[in-house]
């Protein structure tokens, strides 16, 4: 009889001990466990993956390592070889490679399929080459432009009417700013197919002046004259030597003046020669001719005489 009141009291004792705030403690952490995936993330991190993430972020450092190594030597070493233009591309793309790389090892390292993703690319890559005919054509402007070298960052260039100093040049476009700074976005493709001029591309070009004469003066001690003014202006190069000759006859005899001169001081120059042709002429006693209007009132009153 004794036995069976212990037993029963044992038996009383330890469904005591499962109380229901137990059984919601337990319930609430299976279903935290479930929520943030404990039970995967400690089969996920086991030494093998530690040792596949390790491997990971080694390659990575490689690579960011690269990428810096051959930054370092195209701002460093190639800078004097490489036009300022190509350094801002080519650093670009040492940029575009290095993440475009990273990217597909990631991927890679997380288990994804990259034959898949080249596919999916590939079809991306046909529609959006249709939808962007124009960005593509302007892209493959830009890398013939790069190959002929046809202008850098500095010069002075004019295309289609727009002229301007180049600040960048991009794959998609070439930045100018003009004289009175406005900035000009010039599209490559329109460089490549309208006409274009770099009037910095040579360090040094010809000026060339008209200068009309009047049929009452000698043409020949006029072209003596004006022969003096390249020696009196600072601009005039010796070499090439400067030529004087006259071009046309009109409303008046058009004397032709051309110097050359360094790209720096074509604004300088133009008032220097102007204002030298104009004392010399003056000195010699001939006169700049230009245009004159007579004007007769003509009256139909009798009192009145024309005038």
């Amino acid at each position: 009889m004794e036995e069976e009141i212990v037993e029963t009291a044992q038996t009383i004792v330890e469904g005591a001990d499962i109380s229901p705030l137990d059984t919601v403690g337990s319930e609430v952490a299976e279903q935290t466990s479930k929520f943030f995936h404990i039970d995967e993330l400690k089969q996920l991190f086991t030494l093998q993956s530690a040792a596949k993430i390790a491997v990971a972020l080694v390659t990575i450092a490689i690579l960011f390592g690269i990428y810096k190594f051959l930054k370092r030597l195209v701002n460093k070493k190639f800078a004097s070889k490489l036009q300022p233009h190509s350094k801002l591309l080519l650093n670009k793309a040492i940029t575009y490679v290095f993440y475009i790389l990273t990217g597909m090892y990631i991927l890679s390292c997380i288990g994804i399929n990259l034959s898949a993703v080249w596919g999916a690319a590939g079809v991306a890559g046909l529609a959006i080459g249709f939808a962007a005919q124009t960005s593509v054509s302007n892209i493959i402007s830009g890398l013939f432009m790069l190959g002929e070298k046809a202008m850098r960052v500095g010069d002075f260039i004019e295309v289609n009417g727009a002229s301007g100093v180049v600040d960048s040049i991009d794959l998609l476009s070439v930045t100018v700013h003009t004289h009175d700074n406005q900035m000009i976005r010039i599209p490559n493709s329109t460089i490549i197919n309208d006409s274009f001029k770099n009037y910095s591309h040579f360090k040094t070009r010809r000026m060339m002046y008209d200068i009309p004469i009047s049929y009452d003066d000698d043409m020949e001690k006029v072209m003596e004259a004006v022969k003096r003014v390249p020696s009196l202006c600072s601009t005039v190069l010796e070499e090439p030597a400067p030529v004087i000759y006259y071009d046309s006859f009109g409303s008046a005899v058009n004397l032709k003046l051309g110097v050359w001169i360094k790209n720096s001081d074509f604004i300088k120059n133009k008032s220097e020669v102007l204002i030298a042709v104009r004392k010399e002429l003056q000195k010699e006693g001939f006169d700049i001719p230009f245009n004159r209007y007579d004007i007769k009132l003509i009256s139909d009153h009798p009192d009145h005489p024309e005038a």
